[in-house]
């Protein structure tokens, strides 16, 4: 199972929002580009990015310093999401050496596009889906839609997307624990591969994962927890690498 770091970019700085709110974020560091290098540094095998001004304005507002972070460390695959509303986008990202792209909002108001953008770009393209109450939410989470997350990612993986990243934001960024019951029944649900993320705050949230993993659990992304020091990314990475 792979353990994630991710990194959420605002107005050019690293920073965690508490269930999606832009004006309830903390600061971690103004370079990005150096954080990322810590992650690489202890062992991280993926990294996973955020353009949260992206998500808000429906276009890319960091590419620059997610560029810079995808030509630091090359050797790292690295996932973006925010802002992602078309193809030369996408183009663009895949350009720079930007391994997988999420779209969240867009896969939900036009499904269409996820599937023409997965035949496009096999292998390449992941699906958002963030919930609450098994209800998805779009627009930066500042809108709550009628459909079924379960419904939704069905409908996905026949288009053919890589993997599905599924956020509880009920607990994101709220170390409250992961919601580990609704991930694996995503997973038992589908047949790609479920990437949880929300909620993780210790060695605990890990285990738990784990333990579930072969039902369809490929990695997790952990934010706060990593960045407040409530989970030490190596020790937490070692752990998630042994879980199958």
């Amino acid at each position: 199972m792979l353990l994630i770091p991710a990194i959420d970019l605002k107005e050019g700085r690293c920073v965690r929002l508490r269930q999606g709110r832009m004006d309830d974020n903390t600061v971690f560091s103004d370079d990005p580009v150096a954080i990322a290098g810590k992650w690489v540094a202890a062992g991280a095998r993926r990294i996973h990015l955020v353009d949260l001004d992206g998500a808000f304005a429906g276009q890319p507002r960091n590419a620059d310093v997610i560029h810079a972070i995808v030509a630091a460390y090359p050797d790292v695959p690295v996932q973006i999401g925010g802002g992602i509303r078309d193809e030369e986008t996408i183009q663009a990202y895949l350009d720079a050496g930007v391994e997988y792209v999420i779209i969240g909002t867009k896969a939900v108001n036009e499904p269409h596009f996820v599937r023409d953008m997965a035949r496009e770009y096999p292998r390449r393209i992941i699906v958002g889906l963030d919930a609450k109450d098994g209800k998805v939410a779009i627009d930066g989470w500042s809108k709550l839609s009628k459909h079924d997350v379960i419904d939704l990612a069905q409908h996905f993986e026949e288009d053919g997307v890589e993997a599905i990243i599924y956020t509880d934001i009920s607990r994101d960024g709220m170390m409250g624990g992961v919601n580990v019951e609704a991930t694996a029944k995503l997973a038992r649900a589908i047949r790609i591969p479920v990437i949880a993320s929300g909620g993780i705050t210790n060695m605990d949230d890990i285990r738990a994962l784990g333990a579930v993993a072969h039902e369809g659990i490929m990695g997790a992304i952990t934010g706060r927890a990593i960045y407040e020091g409530t989970l030490d990314f190596e020790e937490a990475e070692k752990l998630a690498e042994s879980f199958q």
